[in-house]
């Protein structure tokens, strides 16, 4: 009778061990990958965590447009804070790194590309630089969702500068998404003077508030 009650007290001790451990391994297996989580809020079209944490940290908008004698975006890029300093990242991991120059031809008042090279902390690696003129007041603007997709990969690290008219066709068109950094050029009304290419500054506020909440790392440039 003792050794049947012995016997039974150790199954029961085993039926109670595998219990516990098919329980256990039953929850390891639900345990989501953190990995997959990432990956899956980037096709989602989701901000990583890390890169949210950064764009709290750019520098402090301008609420008023600055004098002119000081507007020039070679003095304000001295306080520019860059997002591969805010996130600590070497540009390595990137199959591809791309800058992108979207405005006027510098014989009609564009800045050129010479300016990144020198600011912008590209590690020293290799960028490909590409300068897309658009046309004057009055004349057509180019489309550049179409030319994004064709051209670059969310998977490849893209910066730009470009005028607020050519940004809110790619938010509008949802290619904005494509862009880690941006170098806002929203110009201010000045006086009664109403030019198309220019706007309200509570405008080009608006504009900037919509993008970092896109997820876009974005500087105010001023010509």
């Amino acid at each position: 009778m003792r050794k049947n009650f012995q016997r039974l007290l150790l199954l029961a001790l085993f039926l109670a061990s595998f219990t516990l451990i098919c329980s256990t391994s039953t929850q390891q297996e639900t345990i989501p990958d953190p990995v997959a989580i990432g990956t899956q809020r980037k096709l989602l079209g989701y901000v990583p965590e890390a890169k949210k944490a950064a764009l709290q940290n750019l520098e402090d908008v301008l609420l008023e447009p600055p004098r002119a004698a000081s507007g020039k975006s070679r003095v304000y890029l001295k306080r520019t804070r860059y997002l591969p300093d805010l996130m600590g990242d070497s540009l390595e991991g990137y199959p591809r790194r791309v800058f992108i120059d979207v405005g006027l031809p510098e014989k009609d008042g564009g800045s050129g590309t010479d300016w990144f090279g020198k600011t912008y902390p590209t590690r020293n690696k290799n960028f490909e630089m590409y300068k897309i003129e658009t046309v004057a007041e009055g004349g057509p603007q180019i489309e550049m969702s179409d030319w994004l997709r064709k051209n670059v990969r969310e998977e490849e690290y893209v910066v730009m500068k470009a005028e607020a008219e050519v940004v809110e066709e790619m938010v509008r068109n949802k290619a904005i998404i494509l862009v880690d950094e941006l170098f806002l050029e929203c110009k201010p009304q000045q006086g009664n003077n109403k030019r198309r290419n220019r706007r309200a500054y509570w405008e080009c506020l608006a504009l900037y508030g919509k993008l970092r909440d896109e997820g876009v790392a974005v500087h105010q440039w001023w010509g």
